[in-house]
């Protein structure tokens, strides 16, 4: 019965991989840097989530801002941020990108 199944999804898996493989062809026509705009999302998620498990709630718009420039992306349309954020990202983003550094006092 399974055999069935996968037979009969078969075709509707392919055309899905098709129309994956279109939009995201479409995208980088359109110059969308897609490794850049899932590090921004998993940062600014990270950034978020782990405030939240210390009693803190920060401002998601504010928070992706100032990741998405610290990542050199353009962020003139987006929101200020507060000190406190900018430590909070500058902290996340060091012990994400510079792990192997030693640690300066």
């Amino acid at each position: 019965m399974a055999m069935v199944g996968q037979k009969l999804s078969l075709p509707f898996i392919s055309r899905v991989r098709i129309l994956q493989r279109s939009l995201l062809g479409k995208l980088l026509t359109l110059g969308f840097d897609l490794k850049v705009e899932a590090q921004l999302d998993a940062v600014t998620l990270e950034i978020i989530k782990n405030s939240e498990i210390e009693g803190e709630t920060l401002n998601g718009e504010q928070m992706r801002s100032l990741v998405a420039r610290y990542l050199g992306l353009d962020s003139a349309s987006m929101p200020t941020t507060t000190h406190e954020i900018d430590a909070v990202v500058e902290m996340i983003l060091s012990a994400t990108y510079y792990y192997q550094q030693p640690v300066v006092r």
